[in-house]
């Protein structure tokens, strides 16, 4: 007898059904060896998207129809896929231990119920029995495991993979120019507040006689970032509003802008530090490569996984 999950995972070896069914009973959307799967399983394994769904595209019906269909699709697969799974557990004689799955059984109910008597009547709400939701875990806990086994297994990317994908895909680490940036961002109370505009002048005088930016913006700034002395940090002047972005850009390290007036606030800006355009260091984004290379290989390795346990599984889609 082989217990699950610590010997390895075996080729698996389905037979196919001595003969399909011709007929199919209303409600059943697809069939993986003898189980069926219905429209009911489907809708409420979607069910938890459904209400997203529905709130970011309220008012665009169309849209909203269109992206539940693809919700319904994409829940059917994974539903599949867990059949498939759940077929070759079986097909290799792997035993999951009773107390296994009382042990996940508990460790959900502390995690998402608090207690039992909060677990119970949630499933009676939901018109689900203990059993039901404990077979609903166990057929979870199986999966997760296979999958790990069989598709998140240890990856190595060499270094040479990361250089290769670096080179590649420079465009994706380009930063534009960048300024160091601090601002003092005052509101006006109104398009023609003389107020406000006297007021940047004075601070704007007080400057060029050699009071700090930083202290000027630490009391006047009424922007976000007052407290940290209207310290914006590395911005890109490409991404600040258009009446800021050029006055950035033409700013030398250390300078300090005139009054800049816009329809609702007066901006003075102070440059600490400059950088070209140019691409991120290979150091800096080394980790970020690996992750997105060793997702790359483990979605390859899921899809010939899953593509093969398809080949020897009977599968009929309604």
């Amino acid at each position: 007898m082989k217990f699950f999950p610590w010997i390895p995972v075996l080729a698996l070896a389905v037979c196919l059904p001595v003969g399909a069914r011709a007929e199919v009973a209303d409600g059943i959307k697809a069939v993986v060896s003898e189980h069926a799967i219905t429209y009911a399983e489907v809708e409420d394994y979607t069910r938890p998207a459904v209400e997203a769904l529905r709130r970011e595209y309220a008012s665009q019906p169309d849209v909203f129809q269109e992206k539940l269909n693809s919700a319904l699709n994409d829940s059917l697969e994974q539903l599949v896929e867990r059949q498939l799974i759940l077929k070759s557990f079986e097909a290799e004689g792997y035993k999951l231990p009773d107390s296994a799955v009382d042990e996940f059984v508990q460790e959900r109910i502390k995690e998402r119920y608090g207690d039992r008597i909060t677990l119970m009547k949630t499933l009676q709400a939901q018109g689900m029995t203990f059993e039901q939701f404990r077979k609903q875990l166990r057929e979870q806990y199986i999966e997760s495991a296979l999958r790990s086994q069989n598709v998140q297994r240890e990856i190595v990317i060499s270094p040479y993979k990361v250089e290769n994908y670096y080179n590649a895909h420079l465009a994706e680490f380009k930063i534009d120019d960048q300024v160091k940036l601090r601002m003092i961002v005052l509101t006006k109370s109104s398009a023609d507040d003389t107020n406000t505009v006297k007021l940047a002048r004075e601070i704007q005088s007080k400057i060029k006689e050699g009071t700090s930016f930083t202290e000027m913006a630490s009391v006047y700034s009424q922007g976000s970032q007052q407290h940290q002395g209207g310290d914006w940090g590395w911005v890109e002047p490409a991404k600040l509003r258009p009446e800021l972005a050029a006055t950035a850009s033409a700013l030398k390290v250390g300078e300090t802008s005139d009054a800049i007036d816009t329809a609702d606030s007066i901006y003075l800006m102070f440059i600490e530090d400059k950088k070209t355009a140019h691409a991120k260091p290979l150091a800096d984004v080394r980790g970020e490569i690996e992750k997105s290379l060793r997702a790359q290989q483990q979605a390859q390795l899921q899809k010939k996984w899953i593509d093969g346990l398809k080949k020897k599984t009977f599968i009929r889609y309604f």
